[in-house]
């Protein structure tokens, strides 16, 4: 599903903004969710939640792979490499994505826009572990994904505001002041809102 910018279909108009959940939607782990858009086109959408912890650490995470096992990890020098590891979704739960800074990338990398790279391969995690990867990166296990229309219809029912991202947001570590942050950023307030809307 995700392609290279310029291939990009004009039916992705959503690719690389930031989707803010509704208030009303409260069943599900999209409730007060903010998801960074990796890819829309007709085909359907790909994103990553920035602001659900997973319950594992990066270097813990890195230790279950095959080449961190083989070696002693400086384990505070890790985690602070990419902070807290995300739950990026409910599809492919475990498997390991990166979104990272521009200063860092592989055959395998996928600019998602000007300041914002996706990289899905351990060869990141490799380099975080050396001291060379990104400058800045944020770590989910899974992603979430809409079919055709799908997201378009959510957006209808009035279950997401949309807005421009912010590569703060995305790195920041502090995953409890997102949400309210863009709510704030958005100049409106929960009490604004009828609580109903979609459902993700």
């Amino acid at each position: 599903m995700l392609k290279q910018r310029d291939q990009r279909s004009e039916t992705g108009q959503f690719e690389g903004r930031f989707l803010v959940a509704m208030p009303g939607m409260n069943t599900s782990i999209f409730a007060e969710s903010v998801v960074y858009l990796c890819a829309h086109s007709e085909e359907g959408a790909m994103g990553f939640l920035l602001n659900k912890p997973a319950t594992i650490t990066l270097s813990e995470l890195i230790g279950h792979t095959e080449f961190g096992k083989a070696m002693a990890l400086d384990t505070a020098t890790v985690d602070r490499a990419a902070g807290p590891v995300r739950i990026g979704g409910p599809v492919d739960e475990h498997r390991g994505f990166v979104l990272h800074s521009g200063d860092y990338s592989i055959d395998t990398t996928i600019p998602v826009s000007d300041t914002i790279f996706l990289t899905s391969t351990v060869e990141i995690l490799k380099s975080i572990v050396a001291g060379h990867g990104p400058h800045q990166a944020a770590v989910a296990l899974g992603y979430a994904g809409w079919g055709a229309g799908q997201l378009e219809r959510e957006i209808r029912d009035n279950a997401w505001l949309t807005m421009d991202a912010d590569p703060e947001i995305v790195f920041a570590h502090n995953h409890d002041d997102k949400y309210p942050a863009l709510i704030d950023r958005l100049g409106i307030g929960a009490a604004n809102f009828i609580a109903e809307g979609g459902r993700a």
